[in-house]
């Protein structure tokens, strides 16, 4: 199988991780549960990988990276612990519905929402952004590349608009981390929230968020936290503070191999290979006559995705046939951003995503493009 869905999770993961994994299983205990070896390996590996996701990210310090199950979670603990009754957020047309539906669970709790519209390419305006700043005003919550279009935000540009009006900034890097700089400290990020699966190339089941220091967020759970058992409430020390019962740690041994490799390959490296291959990919269906392509490729930074259809015909069809005929997986449908398709006018056709990883090879790449041709051709 030629695998294009890497946008969706990362299908081949270094061998490193499968293998960290495997000896977590084996080996591991419950991390805060106990002073033997097997609880000790647990707190070591835990600490290591939030100083690697520190490092990666510029955050403040490991203890406050907070751990859980994918992005979805670690947003709804940013919005849903940020935002009080009477707050106005402002975010944007590209978002997954990992921030829409916060946001709108929000809205029914009294906070108000501006979403700022895009373009026939899927970009925003920011002059508007800023426009849109109330007194109410207290963040901006956004993507940092849509998992449709593969379109970046300008995370600089957005920072600097929160940092001189004292607004927090909360961005969804699910598309971006492991693939695209990201430097909470440049960027006056106050949340950043990513998940593992994807271009970290860590296991399914891993993900988290980063909080800069002075940062309040409410805590979503509470239950066991290995420390302060006598207490009736939640522990408040980061980062246990927004963890609450036994973590994934079993996971987290996988990502934390997975950092390991982007660090040693290096993660510059491994974007212009994708990059490349998005690139050559794209200069060679767009001229395919029927075929629309979606997203703004001016952009010297994109996330490694095409997202296309051809003619009128049903984006799962176009993706169905791309399997059971070429043995090519791609995603079709809505990819849970409704706003964008509206933006984009496919909300009833759906795209064709293809997005890439540096895994693929140009052999793949060609393939993928000459399965379009075939496909466009027959129209």
């Amino acid at each position: 199988m030629i695998y294009f869905d890497n946008a969706a999770t990362t299908l081949r993961k270094p061998v490193e991780v499968a293998e960290a994994v495997r000896d977590a299983i084996l080996t591991m205990g419950n991390a805060s549960r106990g002073a033997h070896d097997a609880a000790l390996s647990g707190m070591r590996v835990l600490y290591e990988t939030r100083a690697l996701l520190c490092e990666m990210f510029h955050g403040d310090s490991p203890e406050r990276t907070v751990f859980t199950q994918n992005s979805t979670m670690a947003l709804n603990i940013a919005i849903q612990g940020l935002f009080s009754p009477g707050d106005h957020v402002i975010t944007t047309a590209l978002e997954h519905n990992s921030v829409l539906r916060p946001l709108y669970l929000m809205e029914e709790r009294g906070v108000s929402l501006t979403i700022l519209p895009a373009d026939e390419k899927g970009c925003i305006c920011y002059e508007e952004l800023e426009k849109g700043i109330r007194p109410s005003t207290k963040a901006v919550v956004c993507t940092h590349a849509s998992n449709l279009t593969g379109n970046v935000l300008d995370l600089s540009r957005i920072g600097d608009i929160c940092h001189r009006h004292g607004l927090l900034f909360v961005v969804d890097a699910s598309q971006t981390a492991g693939v695209l700089p990201v430097n909470m400290k440049e960027n006056h990020i106050s949340v950043l929230c990513f998940t593992g699966h994807k271009a970290l190339m860590g296991p399914q089941g891993t993900g988290g968020l980063l909080v800069r220091e002075g940062v309040k967020i409410r805590p979503l759970f509470a239950g066991g936290s290995g420390i302060h058992s006598y207490s009736k409430t939640h522990p408040s020390e980061m980062p246990t503070a927004l963890e609450a019962g036994t973590l994934n740690a079993h996971g987290i041994a996988g990502l934390h191999a997975a950092l390991l490799y982007i660090k040693g390959e290096g993660r510059e490296r491994l974007y212009e290979k994708e990059k490349m291959l998005m690139e050559i990919f794209f200069e060679l269906v767009r001229g395919i006559p029927s075929v629309k392509i979606y997203g703004d490729f001016t952009q010297k930074e994109r996330a490694p995705i095409v997202a296309l259809n051809i003619g009128d015909y049903d984006s799962g069809q176009v993706s169905d046939e791309l399997q059971t005929r070429f043995d090519i997986a791609t995603r079709a449908g809505a990819h849970c951003a409704p706003l964008m398709h509206e933006a984009l006018g496919t909300k009833e056709q759906g795209a064709v995503r293809f997005s890439f990883s540096h895994f693929n090879t140009m052999e793949e790449i060609r393939q993928g493009a000459e399965a379009v041709r075939i496909l466009a051709t027959e129209e």
